[in-house]
């Protein structure tokens, strides 16, 4: 199956799936889900396997085990393709259109401190933010979760304070409802955002 898109109905189902998350709606929904979400996310990451790599398709349904949300499915449908631990791309589909994402999002205590190490020094530190800067004028946005206070040994003043305060680093960019995510064009407005993105990836590889 080729990647034509992604239908109007993909969104819809989420739409009606945030207003009615239960057991009984996905049962007699499942098959919208199967042909206008998972059938075409399926399509697009095999378009884009053999540059970036095999995906990891996510369940469509929550852990609520230890949630105060016992809504039991996710309202997007989410997929990763890994270059290291919890490190790549990302590309979901939900109720407000498509959107995709790279960086890492979860590192342990050692690879964090690493990170953190090459962003207070001058040279590595300064081209992280060389990299950063042109995502952002190329309109993506930088997330990712941040302690509230200065890292231990870390000054508040450093220069570079804010990127150090990450304990995880994204940028993402949002099509909307964009006319292109319905058309096959996606696929390659994606490739190449996500093209744009390896100089940061390697760079938090590199230095992780």
């Amino acid at each position: 199956m080729s990647f034509t898109g992604f239908p109007a109905a993909a969104l819809d189902f989420y739409d009606d799936l945030e207003m009615d998350n239960t057991k009984s709606f996905w049962t007699a929904h499942k098959e919208v889900y199967e042909e206008s979400v998972r059938a075409p996310m399926t399509a697009l990451l095999a378009e884009l396997e053999e540059e970036f790599g095999t995906a990891k398709l996510f369940r469509p349904y929550r852990d609520v085990r230890f949630a105060k949300d016992k809504t039991p499915y996710k309202t997007h449908q989410g997929a990763f393709i890994d270059l290291a631990p919890a490190l790549g791309w990302y590309v979901q589909v939900s109720a407000p259109g498509v959107r995709v994402a790279a960086g890492f999002y979860d590192a342990s205590s050692d690879r964090l401190a690493r990170v953190r190490t090459a962003i207070a020094e001058d040279r590595r530190g300064k081209q992280l933010e060389k990299l950063l800067a042109k995502l952002t004028r190329a309109g993506w946005s930088i997330g990712g979760d941040k302690l509230k206070t200065s890292p231990r040994g870390y000054d508040a003043d450093h220069p570079r304070i804010d990127l150090l305060r990450h304990k995880s680093l994204t940028v993402s960019k949002s099509y909307g409802f964009e006319p292109i995510i319905h058309t096959p064009e996606l696929a390659t407005a994606i490739r190449t955002d996500w093209q744009s993105t390896k100089p940061l990836l390697t760079w938090l590889t590199d230095n992780s």
